[in-house]
């Protein structure tokens, strides 16, 4: 999407008798720019932008280079690793004010080249969205705490990327010693009022990783402490969640206790079940993709499947551990 060019800021008089005049506005053109409003507006660097005067005839010998480029205030911003720069605000300050700041810091960032224009506007300031939205802005996503609107430069193809496509969810197989899986029924979602008996199942949340997740869901809907052990398969699903697509993890947990305690809040009940009994209900037997879930955790019952476990290892752009998952054994097995 190519998005409008800003105006450059211009003062224009046509008449030749206003040149005093003209070197009046234009310091109140500044001053405007300069002051510091009473809702404690918090500016960033100052930059020179250009203030071009249109006249019929010679400026008067009053104005000087001062009047012509002066140093106005521009919204703080850091620069982003794709050309871009990413603006945090912080204080209030009322929408005629951040407009006229708004425009001048464009205009400079347009000046050093830049191309994506990124403002994380917080939940206290969302008066501002309309302004933002008025000036070519549009919303990338938002979080319960603020807004994220984005805004392209150059006059050439956007390349902002998208927002996040995916959630990722995970599924639990939990079997203890007897065969017995650890299953639950729901009283809310689309297994509400169905009877079905299924593995306790989760969203991932931000900043967690898979195999936390599984634990910790186990845990919050059965009571039941785990240790997870595999990632058995994954599926991809698309216009899932408000148009979102979806990434569910299959993954293998052993139990550490077998005490049941429901969460009453999203689980109408929670127990140990045969395995077999389990993959006999009518439900799970007329859906595909629980057959194939099935299968594979016979599959690896039986020694027959080896899934992927999670190793813990660094990357060249993060100081943070990340789990990488792989198939240990047949690893070691080629290394050997």
């Amino acid at each position: 999407m190519i998005l409008r060019s800003l105006p450059k800021l211009s003062i224009i008089f046509s008449s030749t008798n206003n040149s005093r005049f003209l070197v009046n506005a234009t310091q109140r053109f500044i001053s405007s720019f300069s002051t510091t409003p009473a809702s404690r507006v918090k500016f960033g660097v100052t930059a020179r932008v250009p203030i071009r005067c249109m006249s019929t005839s010679p400026i008067s010998s009053q104005t000087t280079a001062e009047d012509q480029v002066q140093r106005v205030k521009l919204l703080t911003s850091t620069d982003d690793n794709y050309g871009g720069v990413i603006v945090e605000l912080d204080q209030l300050m009322d929408s005629t004010t951040f407009v006229s700041i708004l425009k001048a810091s464009i205009l400079h960032w347009k000046q050093l080249g830049k191309k994506g224009v990124w403002i994380k506007l917080p939940i206290h300031l969302v008066s501002l969205a309309e302004a933002l939205v008025k000036e070519g802005f549009w919303y990338h996503h938002a979080e319960p705490k603020y807004l994220m609107l984005v805004y392209w430069i150059p006059e050439s193809p956007n390349t902002i990327p998208a927002n996040a496509t995916h959630r990722v969810g995970i599924g639990s197989f939990v079997m203890n010693e007897k065969h017995e899986v650890l299953v639950v029924r729901e009283n809310s979602g689309l297994f509400q009022g169905t009877g079905v008996w299924k593995f306790p199942t989760g969203v991932v949340d931000q900043g967690e990783d898979i195999c936390i997740a599984a634990v910790r869901e186990v845990k919050e809907e059965t009571g039941v402490d785990s240790e997870f052990m595999e990632v058995l398969a994954f599926r991809q699903s698309h216009n899932s969640f408000f148009e979102k697509s979806d990434l569910f993890f299959l993954c293998m947990l052993r139990p550490l206790s077998s005490e049941i305690q429901v969460q009453r809040l999203e689980i109408e009940g929670a127990q140990w079940m045969p395995f077999v009994e389990y993959t006999a209900q009518p439900f799970i037997q007329k859906s595909d993709l629980l057959k194939y879930i099935n299968d594979i955790c016979l599959a690896k019952i039986d020694g027959r499947y080896s899934g992927y476990t999670p190793v813990s290892t660094l990357s060249n752009f993060s100081e943070h551990k990340f789990y990488l998952y792989l198939n240990a054994g047949e690893l070691k097995k080629s290394n050997s």
